[in-house]
C-alpha cells in the first residue's frame, strides 16, 4: 500500500473519531484533499483509493494537472475545488474548470464567476470566505459583513452559494481552536435563520481539524496529513 493511501485510511480513521467525540454523523462530514504542490500521479494515487475532490489554490498549476490527469486517465471524475486567493483575471478559467470556489471573498469576484460559467455546466458551487479572525493579512469579509454580502451573491445566477468558508488564526489547544470555529457556525446559523439555503462549513485543517468538526464543520481541508511535507518550490 502506497504511503498516500496509508495516509488517506488514518486521516478517514480521525474524521470518524472527531465526528463520534462529537456525536455527529460521520457521513455529514466531507474530505477534500488538498493536492497544491503535488503532481498528477499523487492525485492519481490518492484517486485510486477512493478520494475523489481534490483542493487546489495555484491556478496554472491546477488547469496543468487537471489536463495531465484527463489524458492519463480519461475514466476518473474527479471532482475540484478552488480554494486559493482570486484575482479578478483569472476568474474565467476557474468559472470554465471547476466545480466548487471557497475562496470568494467579494461581490464582485461573484459577479465575474456567475458571468462567465459556461451555460452547459451545472451552477458553480461557491462558499463565502470569512475572515473570522479579523488578520489583516487574511482575505474574506469581515463578520458584520458577512449577510449582505451572502443575500447579494445567492441572487445571482449560474452560481449556488453553498455556505462559508474559514481559515481562523492558528491556535495550539483544542478549547482555543474551537472558539473561532463556534462563531462561524453561529453565523453559519444566522445566515439560515434569514432564509438562505446553505448546507456546507467550510473549515477545519490538519492541525484542527477535529476542533472543526466538533463546531460543524461539512468539509475538512486536508493536505499535509495525506500528501506529506510540501515543497513550495516546485509549485
Amino acid at each position: 500500500m502506497s504511503a498516500i493511501r496509508q495516509n488517506l485510511q488514518a486521516v478517514r480513521q480521525r474524521i470518524t473519531e472527531a465526528a463520534d467525540n462529537a456525536q455527529r454523523d460521520v457521513h455529514g462530514i466531507e474530505l477534500l484533499a488538498v493536492s497544491k504542490t503535488f503532481g498528477a500521479d499523487a492525485v492519481i494515487d490518492a484517486a485510486s483509493a477512493g478520494q475523489l475532490a481534490f483542493g487546489e489554490n495555484y491556478l496554472q498549476e491546477a488547469l496543468d494537472k487537471m489536463a495531465t490527469i484527463r489524458q492519463a486517465r480519461p475514466d476518473l471524475q474527479l471532482e475540484w475545488h478552488f480554494i486559493g486567493p482570486i484575482q479578478s483575471n483569472k476568474t474565467r478559467p476557474i468559472a470554465e474548470y471547476f466545480d466548487w470556489v471557497h475562496s470568494v471573498d467579494r461581490e464582485k469576484i461573484a459577479q465575474r464567476l456567475s458571468d462567465q460559467r459556461p451555460d452547459h455546466l451545472p451552477p458553480l458551487n461557491i462558499c463565502l470566505q470569512v475572515n473570522i479572525s479579523g488578520e489583516a493579512s487574511k482575505s474574506g469579509v469581515m463578520p458584520d459583513e458577512t449577510l449582505e454580502t451572502a443575500q447579494a451573491i445567492a441572487a445571482l445566477p449560474r452560481i449556488r452559494l453553498r455556505g462559508l468558508m474559514a481559515i481562523p488564526e492558528p491556535e495550539g489547544d483544542m478549547a482555543q481552536q474551537r472558539e473561532p470555529f463556534h462563531r462561524m457556525n453561529e453565523l453559519f446559523n444566522q445566515l439560515r435563520a434569514s432564509g438562505l439555503q446553505l448546507d456546507t462549513l467550510s473549515m477545519g485543517m490538519s492541525a484542527d481539524m477535529p476542533a472543526a468538526i466538533a463546531e460543524g464543520a461539512t468539509i475538512v481541508r486536508i493536505g499535509s496529513a495525506i500528501f506529506g511535507t510540501r515543497d513550495y518550490a516546485k509549485k
